[in-house]
């Protein structure tokens, strides 16, 4: 049993491996993490045996915390001041998102209320299928959703970038960056960030803990001036292949016609949520100054690490969107219950009962 899911993980790592080649050959944006994602997500409707363990992901998306940390600079002080309106302005756009999606899974999707209410939330997959479940709402079609979600709109930005924002491919299979050449000072500090990172972070019972720790660490070397190198691209493009098939693998033992009724729901989720983004985003442009595109990457909902490597891959601001990305699920998984229990009573008890 224990070789047989040894061998199913390395099919999973293997078919991600060659589904990032492929479209890191062919110039995809972002190709390790969505080249891994695509292949794994056909394998696993197909049918083919593929398995991530959750540490195994975990243990390589401290790597993506370490490179996100990296771009936080002495410079980003001088710009928070101006990012505080787009992330009050993001509670009242989480809002009423999150309404029309949860109106849009309930006449269309046929959802409970329950599961309508918690595939709905824009907060991190994990969190919503976790609560969601204990509420009492079906924490398969949960997560199927959100994972959906996170799959469409992944999938959508990073090529609306390159149609519409001028993003070029780089010239070479691997991103841009460093290699496995840092000198011994830097592997130090990478090695705490990713070790004591994640451990703090726990402790403190943080969302996402593995990606915000070594994250923040990270981000405080670089602020503090301790350190100024990102880990190795070759290591990078490993964890965004890990990244892209974990996605993938969410889809495995489902079967086949209800992976397809809930991806098609999600199609209009994605557009509500995509187009929603994008008038946010063309609004608090007109009232802040910030580029219209900028701010539509840090409202779309996609995952924290999904989108903040998105926004490293072509070229945005990576604390900017990281930053509204973790108080918008900080926002979600602290109100989410909360509004649940208020409003329940008023909006799902005549459903319900």
């Amino acid at each position: 049993m224990k070789n047989n899911k040894i061998i199913t993980v390395f099919i999973a790592i293997l078919i991600g491996t060659v589904g990032g080649f492929i479209f890191a050959i062919i110039k995809i944006p972002l190709p390790w993490m969505l080249g891994a994602m695509v292949f794994v997500t056909i394998a696993a409707v197909s049918g083919v045996p593929v398995l991530l363990p959750f540490m195994l992901r975990q243990s390589m998306v401290v790597f993506i915390g370490v490179l996100l940390g990296s771009q936080f600079t002495p410079e980003l002080f001088d710009q928070i001041s101006s990012w505080l309106i787009s992330v009050i302005a993001m509670l009242f756009y989480g809002i009423i998102v999150m309404f029309l999606v949860l109106s849009y899974l309930k006449k269309f999707g046929n959802y409970e209320p329950i599961t309508a209410y918690f595939s709905a939330a824009p907060g991190g997959l994990n969190d919503m299928t976790i609560i969601g479940g204990e509420m009492g709402g079906d924490d398969r079609i949960i997560a199927l959703t959100q994972a959906s979600r996170v799959l469409l709109v992944v999938m959508t930005i990073p090529f609306l970038f390159r149609i519409f924002g001028g993003y070029e491919a780089p010239s070479g299979l691997l991103p841009k960056g460093q290699g496995f050449d840092l000198p011994f000072r830097e592997w130090c500090i990478i090695g705490i960030c990713v070790t004591l990172g994640p451990f703090i972070a726990r402790k403190l019972k943080l969302p996402a803990a593995f990606l915000l720790g070594s994250l923040i660490l990270t981000a405080i070397a670089h602020i503090a001036g301790w350190s100024n190198s990102s880990p190795p691209t070759g290591l990078v493009a490993a964890a965004q292949v890990i990244l892209g098939t974990a996605i993938g693998c969410r889809f495995t033992g489902t079967d086949y016609g209800e992976i397809t009724r809930v991806i098609k729901i999600s199609v209009g989720s994605a557009f509500i949520l995509m187009s929603t983004a994008v008038g946010a985003g063309l609004l608090l442009s007109e009232i802040t100054g910030l580029p219209w595109y900028l701010v539509t990457l840090a409202y779309a909902p996609g995952g924290l690490a999904e989108m903040s490597l998105i926004a490293f891959g072509i070229g945005q601001d990576v604390p900017f969107v990281a930053t509204h990305h973790l108080c918008r699920i900080g926002m979600v998984i602290l109100l989410a219950p909360i509004a649940f229990k208020l409003i329940k009573k008023y909006f799902f008890i005549k459903t319900i009962d």
